[in-house]
């Protein structure tokens, strides 16, 4: 027997943060144990203690790097950063996380994909999977836009298989009503981009940053 056993987590700090494991029963999309070897905290907004919010490593753990190439390590992970729940001092992961029950997570995205439509906060992750339930979409990457510091605007860049969209209104028609049967209807679309494919790094992840700027 094959088991394949997944875990979250990042170069950076040599490992993952939390992973499944067999000795639990698992639940899909969801992880069920906290890695060996260190400990992480999830703050809100105003940095106390949640079940959902950005995830804060608590060091020390033999993964974490402690010097980045052309950047700088403690502006990148440690500045401006709380204390933990107990004082502690954290270094940022970057990742959004919801405690769930029994000791299981499930991981949100990234905290810089998270944005802030009409007042309410959503990650790209959740209208990403909204919309991939639509017949012909491939690939999509929800990103937020603005103009002069204005509010943030709902832009979809989407792959899509031949033969299923003839113009871009039908498609837009389709994700807006899967957004409001699945997410919120008060989150608006305010473009959607056709390509070809998604700008993606070496390790496979989106290039949101690339996506804003078309």
């Amino acid at each position: 027997m094959c088991v394949a056993v997944e875990y979250c987590g990042g170069t950076e700090i040599g490992g993952g943060y939390i992973t499944g494991t067999v000795t639990r029963p698992c639940v899909p999309g969801t992880f069920n144990a906290a890695a060996l070897g260190l400990d992480f905290a999830i703050l809100d907004e105003t940095g106390s203690p949640a079940d959902m919010g950005e995830l804060f490593l608590i060091p020390p753990s033999i993964g974490f790097s402690t010097t980045l190439l052309n950047q700088n390590h403690h502006e990148i992970y440690f500045d401006s950063v709380p204390d933990g729940p107990r004082g502690e001092s954290l270094r940022r992961h970057g990742d959004r996380v919801v405690k769930l029950s029994d000791g299981y997570w499930r991981a949100l995205g990234r905290a810089d994909d998270t944005m802030n439509l009409g007042g309410i906060k959503v990650s790209s992750a959740e209208i990403e999977h909204a919309l991939q339930s639509i017949p012909g979409v491939v690939e999509v990457a929800a990103v937020a836009t603005s103009q002069d510091n204005g509010p943030s605007q709902l832009v979809i860049c989407a792959v899509c298989a031949k033969g299923w969209f003839l113009n871009k209104s039908d498609l837009l028609n389709a994700m807006q009503n899967a957004i409001k049967q699945e997410l919120n209807p008060l989150f608006k679309i305010h473009d959607v981009l056709l390509m070809d494919t998604l700008p993606r790094t070496a390790s496979n992840k989106v290039i949101r940053k690339a996506l804003r700027n078309f």
